[in-house]
């Protein structure tokens, strides 16, 4: 066997000199520690580890022919096999043997990652939609926050003309949508307002035309799935987030905030933000916020994102950030302001500009990254397989015991719910 102290001084000297090397770069070599050199870079640094330890006089065992190797390379690619083999995907049943195949047991290029930029595609010719609902009382804000979170006026208040904004005898729900593009991305934006919610003396039941349009959106998907021919796609108009907006007050959570979002969480994925949270200090901010924590704790109100939704690790760790956030004391405003040099948006006082996107001034940035950079999507699929999913078991269930076909809507206080044609009459 030639050994590689042999050429020492010329494959150091004349690395690129392939004539004194050939006689061994057409051979697999196993290095005593067992990983197989076939390269020639490989072999470069085997012959200067040789090199360095024949100078040094320390013992390096020279390598050995891969035939003297052979049996113990085998028994640990299959030991490698049976523990692949034994640890399937989840996506395996008990009777797949195949075990997982990796990129390295490959023969060559399948092309499976390309189903991505296919979904890609698909995804951005198509478009999404997305669906908000906020609700709070009057004055707090909710169309200006709702301006400033996609930048463009988008909610009902800014769509109207000549809009004049009265306190309404009733809550009753309007909704506005909008195409918002960008690079490419379509999204169908839904803003969901409920003007008349908490303005009246007596706020008793208040929350029910709430409750009633959310199951009521949940109820026209549940039709278009059970129809025979249904639609290649079917409209969205589910409410997948309902940020709620809390007046800064610096107590307690108010009984009508309490009751709503107790009701509420059980059929839609609920976000609290303190509103104008430019009028509290920041000492009055974190106490208000550790107050409505422990209210909503005493409570039991589960508000996005929930524990019990998380599904790894990584996600718990994001949700925890989040979770200590929450609620996100928030400021809007579509104004912009000089500062520094730059254009940010912010609010102008005596004291100085209170910036927006700026955390140390409020934390409208941690709202917006939840609601659009990192959990759009995960709202849209809780609202569909938890919530939704909820309701639809339910209403399966009470066609069952009542026939084939959905018997009528049942609202919370037991009434039941009239059809387009006969609320007209």
């Amino acid at each position: 066997m030639l050994c590689p102290l042999q050429y020492c001084d010329d494959a150091v000297s004349r690395r690129d000199e392939t004539t004194p090397i050939k006689p061994i770069i057409n051979e697999a070599f196993v290095a005593s520690s067992g990983d197989i050199i076939t390269d020639h870079n490989d072999l470069y640094c085997l012959f200067t580890r040789c090199i360095a330890s024949h100078r040094q006089g320390l013992d390096l065992e020279p390598p050995v022919r891969m035939e003297e190797e052979m049996e113990v390379m085998e028994e640990r690619e299959v030991e490698e096999r049976v523990v692949e083999i034994e640890h399937p995907l989840p996506c395996l049943s008990e009777s797949d043997t195949q075990g997982i195949i990796k990129g390295r047991d490959l023969f060559g290029y399948v092309g499976i990652e390309a189903v991505l930029d296919q979904m890609r595609r698909k995804t951005m010719k198509a478009g999404f939609e997305f669906n908000v609902m906020v609700v709070g009382q009057s004055g707090l804000g909710k169309s200006t926050l709702v301006n400033t979170l996609f930048k463009s006026k988008v909610s009902r208040k800014s769509c109207t003309p000549n809009y004049e904004e009265k306190i309404s005898k009733t809550v009753h729900l309007q909704s506005v949508s909008h195409v918002i593009e960008e690079k490419g991305v379509k999204m169908k934006l839904t803003v969901i307002d409920t003007p008349g919610f908490g303005d009246q003396i007596n706020n008793e039941n208040c929350w029910e035309p709430i409750v009633k349009y959310v199951n009521e959106q949940y109820e026209k998907y549940l039709k278009e799935e059970l129809n025979v021919n249904r639609k290649r796609r079917i409209p969205d108009t589910r409410v997948h987030c309902c940020v709620y907006f809390l007046p800064a007050t610096g107590h307690w959570l108010r009984p009508i905030d309490v009751e709503f979002m107790r009701r509420l969480g059980k059929i839609v994925s609920i976000v609290p933000v303190i509103a104008k949270a430019d009028t509290l200090t920041l000492e009055e901010r974190l106490e208000f916020k550790q107050r409505i924590r422990q209210d909503l704790q005493a409570n039991g109100i589960r508000v996005y994102p929930q524990k019990e939704y998380d599904e790894d690790a990584e996600d718990r760790i994001l949700n925890d950030k989040i979770r200590e956030n929450i609620p996100f004391a928030v400021v809007g405003t579509d104004k912009e302001h000089q500062v520094n040099g730059n254009k940010v948006l912010g609010r102008k006082t005596k004291w100085g500009i209170i910036e927006v996107e700026n955390v140390a001034h409020c934390e409208f940035a941690h709202l917006r990254d939840l609601l659009i950079r990192s959990h759009l999507q995960d709202l849209k699929d809780v609202t569909h397989n938890i919530h939704y999913e909820a309701y639809r078991v339910k209403r399966l269930n009470e066609s069952n015991a009542n026939g084939l076909a959905l018997s009528p809507l049942t609202l919370e206080n037991g009434t039941l719910e009239k059809s387009d044609a006969e609320s007209h009459l």
